[in-house]
């Protein structure tokens, strides 16, 4: 059984999560050009909403780049560039730790500034809080694992992760193996991980993958007022 859940939640739930977040994002953004977007309350607690807003994504974009580019370079560029798995893992935790931790503070102003404000809160859709609380939470379990790294600074473990995340996109039927037997609390990170993936063409988030270059021939709509004088009955 455990080895079937193993399977199931990173052997085949990654192809599941990758599907729909390539063809739910191509879906939306064809048929409802107008929905791609980030939404905004920015005339409410402006002030907060920019400093978190800031943080949040400065955070996030540099673990979102480190962690592309730590799992998917292949490892044989690392030994030819004589890069260490236990010099890689160090500055994996103290970069991504330092991004983690502002990314985190950015996360909570934005999530405070969401609920707390009850005129942020009626305005906001369930799928803007939902997203909100699942980057917090990942944030969270993101953090938690580099007490867990510290404990084996060889880079073993890392391997294992990279192993997993090339052997995914190469198509390895045990790519599930590679991790079985790793702390929870990466897999728990892991499935949260590939969770977001699942539901990012739903959310807001698709505007991360936007570029204005479509707005240049994308039909538009115009709003037009006219001032026509009433009707006046002739009874």
């Amino acid at each position: 059984m455990a080895g079937f859940l193993q399977t199931a939640l990173f052997g085949i739930y990654p192809y599941i999560a990758l599907t729909i977040l390539a063809v739910g994002s191509i879906i939306r953004y064809e048929r409802e050009p107008y929905t791609w977007r980030s939404g905004s309350s920015q005339l409410l607690r402006r002030r907060q909403l920019v400093l978190g807003s800031v943080l949040f994504h400065v955070g996030i974009l540099i673990v979102f780049f480190g962690h592309l580019v730590g799992l998917l370079t292949p490892i044989q560029i690392f030994d030819v560039l004589g890069i260490g798995h236990g010099f890689k893992q160090g500055l994996a935790i103290a970069v991504g730790g330092a991004a983690g931790i502002v990314c985190l503070i950015g996360a909570t102003m934005l999530l405070h500034r969401r609920l707390g404000d009850p005129r942020i809160r009626s305005t906001s859709s369930f799928g803007d809080i939902a997203i909100l609380i699942l980057l917090y939470l990942q944030l969270i379990l993101g953090l938690l694992t580099i007490p867990v790294s510290l404990g084996h600074m060889d880079g073993h473990e890392m391997v294992k992760f990279m192993s997993w995340a090339q052997g995914i996109f190469i198509l390895d039927l045990a790519a599930a193996d590679y991790i079985r037997d790793v702390h929870p609390v990466f897999k728990a990170h892991l499935f949260l991980g590939l969770t977001i993936l699942l539901v990012f063409p739903f959310t807001r988030l698709v505007h991360m993958l936007s570029a204005p270059v479509r707005y240049l021939w994308r039909p538009g709509y115009q709003v037009v007022r006219s001032k026509r004088a009433p009707l006046v009955s002739t009874k």
